[in-house]
């Protein structure tokens, strides 16, 4: 009961914590006259993985290798499976292809890229930084053609950041906010951690297993709810992009910096099952995208059930 209580108490800080992040972020990127479409694209996009990155950098610095690359694997599936599968039976998603067709193509080459680099069974530092490499490329291709050829998907990031009302702060508040942030994502990941392994060693359960499930979905409840928010305000573009800029970040953003902190050997596990399924879903969305134009209810409650799917084998069949 006592690790359940730790991961559970561990997930509202890092929650919390990312929400202060992002809010103090954005008022002092407002203040600081920084345009909506950069701060849509880096603090939101980005802003909403720093659960991810501060659990896996921690995971990562303590030994825990299943945890930290568990965290990012799981994150990606279960915000494809589980955020967007909810997004959609709450309301259907129609999407412009022109405003997502970059960062869903992006996704599916992460993933790719992912399984190349982990062929040899681990994660070095060189492998950190082509993964940080990327993930700059990404972002001056992004940015430059947004900024410079009025992309469609410009008005989506823009969007991202109105879609997180903030008024103009005061120096005092945004620093309070910030810190105040980073605080609880610091000591919310120590106190998951604790409980997740408590939880592992109990169980007799694989570190890996705990990692892609329970640390994963705790950690991705700000993508989470900002993904619903926008899919009852019909904004299904800001649902829809906000877990795809999440994606990108997880996996070269927060595996580039762990890696490069601490190299990571890869369970077999997640070689043999995770990374697949993880490749699978985000080929799955793309290809949606593509051709329904929308996530219809029924597909999102086919990507519930599969995430529940994925749940069950990961505890009674695949197993560490």
């Amino acid at each position: 009961m006592l690790n359940i209580l730790f991961l559970l108490v561990g997930i509202i800080l890092l929650t919390c914590g990312g929400e202060a992040l992002i809010r103090g972020s954005l008022a002092a990127a407002k203040s600081l006259g920084v345009s909506p479409l950069l701060s849509g694209l880096v603090i939101v996009g980005f802003g909403t993985s720093a659960p991810e990155l501060v659990v896996s950098v921690n995971a990562a610095i303590e030994g825990r290798p299943d945890i930290a690359i568990g965290n990012v694997v799981g994150s990606n599936i279960g915000n494809i499976l589980l955020v967007l599968g909810l997004c959609a039976v709450i309301t259907p998603l129609a999407v412009k292809p022109l405003v997502l067709r970059r960062d869903a193509v992006t996704v599916v080459a992460a993933s790719i890229l992912f399984l190349v680099l982990v062929g040899g069974s681990a994660l070095g530092r060189s492998d950190a930084a082509i993964f940080l490499g990327a993930l700059a490329l990404y972002l001056v291709w992004a940015y430059r053609s947004e900024r410079f050829h009025a992309a469609p998907s410009g008005e989506l990031h823009q969007a991202e950041a109105e879609e997180i009302s903030i008024d103009s702060k005061s120096v005092l508040w945004i620093t309070i906010a910030v810190g105040l942030g980073l605080m609880l994502l610091i000591g919310g990941s120590q106190i998951l951690l604790i409980g997740a392994i408590g939880i592992a060693e109990y169980f007799n359960v694989p570190e890996a297993v705990i990692g892609l499930t329970l640390v994963a979905v705790g950690t991705s409840l700000p993508e989470l709810s900002i993904s619903v928010i926008a899919a009852i305000r019909r904004h299904a573009d800001v649902a829809v992009g906000n877990i795809l800029g999440s994606n990108i970040f997880n996996l070269l953003g927060i595996l580039g910096v762990s890696a490069l902190l601490q190299p990571l050997p890869v369970h077999a596990r997640i070689l043999h099952f995770d990374q697949w399924v993880m490749l699978g879903t985000s080929l799955l969305l793309l290809l949606f995208l593509y051709t329904q134009r929308c996530l219809s209810r029924l597909e999102g409650g086919m990507l519930l059930a599969g995430y529940g799917i994925y749940v069950w084998l990961s505890f009674a069949v695949v197993g560490g």
